[in-house]
């Protein structure tokens, strides 16, 4: 199935991408050389829009797996379409175990898994403290994680919006390099890491403080 999705569906939805990315945007990506194109990768970015998913999809160089809201594999054809395109869900407002295994499985089988740590697609733009989900994950999996910093993509779909719209202005996607598992990181450092890496690439400030890190 995995062999299929990596030589099928992939290609189709990046062919499908590309178009509606470069009407839509456009989309700037930078650091695609930070992303390993083999072994286990954690995938950590900050959550502005529904499009989020699809637009790391399209930025990151190999195939991905991300979690989504349990809520969407529930609505009609679109439930067997994300489920197709390497979506699983999650059960949002306390850590998911099961989501949490699988995640970690896919990781340690060499698969590249995406997670937005801060659990919800922000209001405003801004950034949001993370959860304790990712860093269980990285944790139990023992992997390089790497941050992704997403700017704009609210812009094509705004919060508690469905119709895509172009983004003036454009959209980003930074890619920072890869933090190799430690056995002596704690969540909280993890936290840090995260906020502090994705501020540096997007230029947001992180919660409670004024400017960037």
């Amino acid at each position: 199935m995995r062999g299929m999705y990596r030589w099928t569906l992939y290609p189709l939805g990046k062919a499908i991408l590309a178009p509606f990315f470069l009407v839509m945007g456009p989309v700037r990506v930078k650091g695609r050389r930070h992303v390993p194109r083999k072994g286990g990768l954690l995938v950590v970015a900050n959550h502005l829009s529904d499009i989020d998913p699809p637009l790391l999809g399209y930025a990151l160089p190999r195939p991905a797996w991300f979690m989504a809201k349990s809520e969407l594999f529930q609505i009609p054809v679109l439930g067997p379409i994300i489920r197709a395109f390497h979506a699983f869900p999650v059960r949002r407002g306390r850590p998911d175990r099961n989501a949490i295994r699988r995640a970690v499985e896919l990781l340690r089988s060499g698969e590249c898994v995406v997670v937005f740590p801060e659990g919800q697609i922000s209001e405003d733009g801004s950034l949001q403290q993370p959860l304790a989900g990712a860093a269980l994950i990285w944790k139990q999996a023992q992997v390089p994680c790497i941050c992704a910093g997403i700017v704009g993509s609210n812009r094509i779909i705004p919060f508690r919006s469905v119709v895509p719209r172009p983004a003036f202005g454009g959209v980003q996607v930074s890619f920072g390099k890869a933090m190799e598992w430690s056995d002596t990181m704690t969540p909280e450092e993890f936290h840090t890491w995260f906020l502090d890496e994705v501020s540096r690439l997007t230029g947001l400030p992180k919660p409670g403080s004024e400017g960037p890190a």
